[in-house]
């Protein structure tokens, strides 16, 4: 939302380090709006995601979501006349990160939806940041692991226990498709950290290196789907519109516009849309799809919520790495 679907919280500073200059010419809507119609755009991806399983498999659903938000991303560098990355090393590494930032975590979204409500793998989604604050520690050595950041990290897999109701053996969901939300956002972060570690000094633009990811994803997903699914029988509208309306706003629009409120405000604004996301996809599965809601799971994406929140906040600043396709 991925990231699933959203986006880790390390997405906007990696944006950072490779997004143009804001234009000093004012945008013709103020970065407010924009900023919520991303928050909208990615919390209504799991909505699109739970449409779409109803009538295609879930690879047929990530690889439509992948044709259309590559198309969007191809469309953009072949209008601002940039070039995709060259090098057999650049490629190679990409599509490494192909595969745990898109492959990967989108598909096992759409598997886990199958299961459990679009709420949940909203919620389960959110816990990205947490995954990433606890697997940096072991990947960066940079990355100390500070009380707050610990206690942050705790606080966040509570969330987690709150959210699946441990007390009552996790009754009332999925233990599988559960599992594979949790996957997918720890995929998120393993993806991230891998580009961190490869990619930091590639000196090519986000723009051009999301774009040459998600084609990647798109041709990986391509030779896997027809191995495990057959053509679909039909093509109802309704699901084929969230698959097109996930792929090109969730996936290729939305890095558009996130890609510009970096370079706008920073990424400490932008990176404030990642704790919308539950709330919205939680939103949108009840209201529009009728789907129940326990207590403890809006109090447990509170405290999840809180714990990355706590897991952010950085004594002193890394250095920022370009960042390729967006993860929800």
């Amino acid at each position: 939302m991925s990231a699933t679907t959203a986006r880790p919280a390390d997405l906007s500073a990696d944006l950072s380090s490779t997004a143009p200059t804001a234009s000093s010419r004012r945008p013709a809507l103020d970065w407010r709006i924009r900023w919520t119609v991303l928050a909208l755009i990615w919390g209504f991806s799991f909505l699109f995601i739970k449409i779409g399983t109803q009538a295609f498999a879930p690879l047929q659903v990530t690889l439509g979501r992948m044709v259309f938000g590559t198309a969007v991303l191809v469309a953009a560098v072949a209008f601002k006349r940039e070039r995709f990355p060259r090098g057999a090393r650049t490629w190679g590494h990409l599509a490494v990160a192909a595969v745990l930032l898109n492959t990967l975590p989108m598909s096992l979204f759409s598997y886990s939806e199958l299961t459990i409500p679009s709420s949940l793998a909203g919620i389960c989604n959110a816990t990205t940041p947490l995954w990433s604050m606890a697997l940096s520690v072991v990947a960066f050595s940079e990355d100390r692991p500070t009380r707050q950041r610990v206690a942050g990290v705790g606080i966040g897999f509570i969330g987690v226990l709150t959210v699946l109701g441990a007390w009552q053996g996790f009754s009332g969901q999925d233990p599988a498709g559960t599992a594979m939300a949790l996957a997918a956002s720890a995929s998120y972060a393993v993806g991230w950290i891998y580009v961190r570690r490869t990619l930091s000094d590639s000196g090519n633009s986000a723009l051009s290196m999301s774009a040459l990811q998600l084609t990647l994803a798109t041709v990986q997903l391509a030779v896997v789907t027809p191995l495990f699914t057959s053509l679909p029988g039909s093509f109802p509208a309704l699901p084929l519109l969230a698959v097109v309306a996930l792929g090109a706003l969730g996936t290729g629009f939305a890095f558009l516009l996130q890609y510009r409120l970096v370079a706008e405000k920073g990424p400490t604004i932008a990176t404030m849309v990642t704790y919308l996301i539950p709330v919205i996809a939680t939103a949108a599965g009840v209201a529009l799809l009728g789907e129940h809601l326990s207590w403890n799971e809006p109090v447990g994406a509170l405290v999840v919520l809180a714990g990355a929140a706590l897991t952010q906040r950085r004594a002193h600043p890394k250095r920022p790495a370009p960042a390729p396709a967006p993860s929800r």
